[in-house]
């Protein structure tokens, strides 16, 4: 096989396939019937044509008929005039006559068998075409039935191609639910494991650091109050010297204190 017979085989199928795809069997049968509309209207135009010179040619015989008898009579009455010429002229035009009358009678008998004939065919054509007229009712009835219970089918398993399209997105959303499920799993294990840290306590850090902030923070407080302590005790000497009464206060006091257990001691013992 040569290239360009392969190449006319790939076209022929591929278009026959395509056309397969776009003809409508209801446009087609819809198309069918006009034609065989159009067959029977001309046939009825034949059978009209047929009779129109049927007419025409019985008109034609009435006429040649009427000019028959007028010579006849011509005839008759030129041999009572006793005018045998005249009577022989006469009866020679109407013997062309007959001769004319015989042929477009028989002209006329063919054309009523034909006129006949066409008209059984056109009784028969118009049958057939109504026959298939209510049978194409029929069958685009049926086509339009089953199209749509197909499509209803296709709807309801999902093999639509709308169906399918819906089917297949929902799919595809699933998929990345999974997906960012997963991921958003394995980021809190991650964090939870301190691979990674969490971004909104990195300004915090973990409980270590922050125990570790507050033991500072202790540290610094303790050191600041022994710096303040260290600084108040000088104060407190330079204020005993130049008011000795507080420092001679202290001493009596101290003196009382040793008496009067003395006392409490004697009244015991009494």
């Amino acid at each position: 096989m040569s290239m360009w017979q392969r190449i006319s085989l790939i076209f022929r199928s591929k278009a026959n396939k395509a056309l397969d795809r776009a003809e409508d069997p209801r446009e087609t049968l819809d198309y069918s019937y006009q034609r065989q509309l159009d067959l029977l209207a001309q046939v009825r135009r034949g059978v009209a044509d047929v009779a129109t010179s049927r007419k025409r040619v019985e008109l034609q015989v009435n006429q040649l008929q009427a000019q028959s008898d007028k010579l006849q009579g011509q005839a008759e009455q030129a041999i009572k005039a006793s005018r045998e010429d005249l009577a022989r002229e006469a009866l020679t035009r109407k013997s062309g006559l007959t001769t004319q009358i015989t042929d477009l009678k028989t002209q006329q008998t063919q054309l009523q068998g034909e006129e006949e004939k066409l008209t059984l065919a056109q009784q028969r054509l118009s049958a057939k075409v109504e026959a298939f007229r209510t049978r194409k009712e029929t069958i685009k009835a049926t086509y339009t039935a089953a199209e749509a219970q197909t499509k209803i089918n296709e709807a309801m398993s999902g093999i639509g191609e709308e169906m399918g399209d819906v089917g297949m997105a929902i799919q595809r959303a699933e998929d990345k639910t999974a997906q960012m499920q997963a991921r958003a799993g394995a980021i809190d294990e991650l964090i939870a494991s301190g691979a990674l840290e969490d971004a909104s306590s990195l300004n915090q850090g973990d409980d270590i650091a922050r125990e570790l902030e507050a033991m500072s923070s202790q540290t610094e407080v303790e050191a600041e109050l022994a710096r303040l302590k260290g600084g108040s005790a000088p104060q407190a000497i330079e204020g005993g010297q130049d008011g000795g009464e507080i420092l001679q206060a202290e001493p009596q006091a101290q003196s009382q204190a040793p008496s009067q257990s003395s006392g409490d001691s004697s009244e015991e013992q009494k």
